[in-house]
């Protein structure tokens, strides 16, 4: 499944629902929880190490002059061309806003 998520603070709610194998790219302000010292950022590495595939908009990271070293090591950054592809990969798509 593809996740979505524009929404932050992010709810715990919707990482409950994220599962192993998933992909979650991040959007607009969302980008921010991405950040290696954030409340959600040793619930984020759980995520990383269960096999759930964290992406983040690089656009949105240019915008928001944000680097990406910044964030939680194994996010990794794509372009929009990037984001068609999950959606192709993924049958069913979810979006948190």
């Amino acid at each position: 499944m593809l996740h979505l998520i524009f929404q932050s603070p992010i709810a715990h709610s919707v990482l409950q629902r994220i599962e192993s194998g998933d992909d979650v790219v991040f959007f607009e302000n969302a980008v921010f929880r991405l950040n290696r010292d954030t409340i959600l950022s040793s619930e984020l590495k759980q995520m990383l190490n269960n096999n759930v595939h964290l992406w983040v908009l690089s656009a949105e990271l240019d915008t928001r002059g944000i680097q990406i070293d910044e964030l939680i090591q194994g996010v990794e950054a794509i372009d929009f061309v990037g984001v068609v592809k999950l959606t192709e990969k993924n049958k069913v798509i979810r979006s948190w806003s």
